[in-house]
C-alpha cells in the first residue's frame, strides 16, 4: 500500500509515520517543509520511500505524477492559534486542503485529514454539528471552513474522506512546536529547570488550574487514523479525544509524580504538591482573554457509531508513558 503523509515531520505526522511502519506499511511519501531543519529528528528510524518539500509535492500530486496512491493523511497545517494573519491561515489551512480534496477525488485517493477541536471555540457542547461550532480564532475558522466543504461533498464522494477533530494532543515528538507544544511538554521542561510547574490562575469562572480540557495521547490519535485506514467505507467528520475532561491541575499533578517516579520518589497528592510550592499559579495572560477555550470534552457518539473502538488513556497513564519516553531522549 502506497500512502502519503503531509506534515510528516510534525508531531502527529511523524508519530503516524512510525505507526504506519509498525503496521507493516513503509511505502510512504513524506511531505513537509524542513526550513526548520531540526524537525528531521522526528523521522529518525522511520522507513519512508520518498520525501518531498510541500512546495513541490502539491503540484506533482495534482498532475498525477506520483503514481497510484491509496491514501493520503493530511496532517500539514499552521496550528498556531495565536497566528493573526488570516490570509496566510486560509491559504495554508483551507485552500491547500481543498486542492488536495479535489485531487484525491479525481485520482481515487482516500483522504484522512486533521481538523481541530478549535472549530468549537467557546461552545459548551462538543458535537460534530454546526450549531456547536463557534471558533474563537482564525485558525479554528480555517479548519471549520474546510470541514464545511467536506460536509457538502460527502453525499457524492467516490472515495473515503474522513476528518478528525483533534482535541488537546500531547506526547512524543513535539519539541519543535515551541510555545505551541503541549502543557505536559512544558511542564517537563519547567520541572527540570526549576523543580516546579506553572499554571494559569483563575479565569472564565474556573479556579486556579481548574480550566478543563480533553487531553488525548498521540498514540491514541494514531490508532484512530489507522483504524479508518482499515475501514475505507467509513466517511465523515469525527471527534478524536478521550471523551473526558480533566483540569490542568491533573496534568501538573501527573507530570510531577511521573518525574518523581523516574527518580524513585513516592507520589504526592495535589494538595501536597501545592503545599510544597511545586505548582505556581500565574496571572491569566491578557493576550488570551476572549480567545481561550476554558473547557473541552469530546462527544464520541459519532466516532463510536462508526465502529471505531480505539480506547483512550487518561492523563495519568499517558503522561507516565510520555515521561519515560522523554527521559530516554537526548537533550
Amino acid at each position: 500500500m502506497k500512502v502519503v503523509v503531509t506534515g510528516a515531520a510534525g508531531m502527529v505526522g511523524s508519530n503516524l509515520v512510525h505507526g504506519l511502519n509498525g503496521s507493516g506499511i513503509d511505502d510512504i511519501i513524506a511531505v513537509d517543509d524542513l526550513t526548520e531543519g531540526m524537525k528531521y529528528r522526528n523521522l529518525l528510524g522511520a522507513r519512508i520511500a520518498d520525501y518531498f518539500d510541500r512546495s513541490e509535492f502539491y503540484q506533482r500530486f495534482e498532475r498525477g505524477q506520483l503514481g497510484r496512491i491509496e491514501a493520503l493523511f493530511h496532517e500539514g497545517a499552521c496550528s498556531d492559534t495565536m497566528e493573526h494573519d488570516g490570509r496566510y491561515m486560509l491559504e495554508n489551512n483551507y485552500r491547500c486542503s481543498k486542492r488536495l480534496l479535489d485531487a484525491c477525488q479525481a485520482q481515487g485517493t482516500r483522504l484522512l485529514y486533521a481538523s481541530s477541536a478549535a472549530t468549537y471555540g467557546g461552545g459548551t457542547v462538543f458535537r460534530e454539528s454546526p450549531e456547536c461550532e463557534r471558533p474563537l480564532n482564525v485558525y479554528g475558522y480555517s479548519k471549520l471552513l474546510f470541514d464545511n466543504v467536506v460536509r457538502r461533498m460527502l453525499p457524492t464522494a467516490r472515495y473515503q474522506v474522513a476528518g478528525f477533530r483533534y482535541f488537546n494532543v500531547y506526547g512524543p515528538r513535539e519539541r519543535h512546536k515551541g510555545r505551541m507544544a503541549s502543557v505536559a511538554f512544558h511542564h517537563f521542561g519547567q520541572i527540570r529547570e526549576s523543580g516546579k510547574v506553572r499554571l494559569f490562575g483563575g479565569y472564565g469562572g474556573f479556579g486556579p488550574g481548574e480550566q478543563t480540557r480533553d487531553f488525548v495521547y498521540v498514540d491514541d490519535v494514531v490508532a484512530v487514523n489507522l483504524w479508518f485506514l482499515r475501514h475505507p467505507e467509513r466517511n465523515g467528520i469525527f471527534n478524536v479525544g478521550t471523551g473526558r475532561c480533566q483540569p490542568f491541575n491533573d496534568v501538573a499533578h501527573s507530570t510531577l509524580n511521573a518525574m518523581r517516579a523516574l527518580r524513585g520518589e513516592p507520589p504526592l497528592s495535589l494538595e501536597q504538591q501545592i503545599g510544597e510550592d511545586l505548582i505556581e499559579y500565574v496571572p491569566f495572560p491578557e493576550a488570551l482573554i476572549g480567545k481561550y477555550q476554558c473547557h473541552t470534552q469530546a462527544d464520541l457518539t459519532r466516532l463510536r457509531q462508526s465502529g471505531c473502538d480505539v480506547p483512550f488513556v487518561d492523563v495519568a497513564t499517558g503522561i507516565g508513558r510520555y515521561a519515560k519516553w522523554l527521559a530516554g531522549q537526548a537533550d
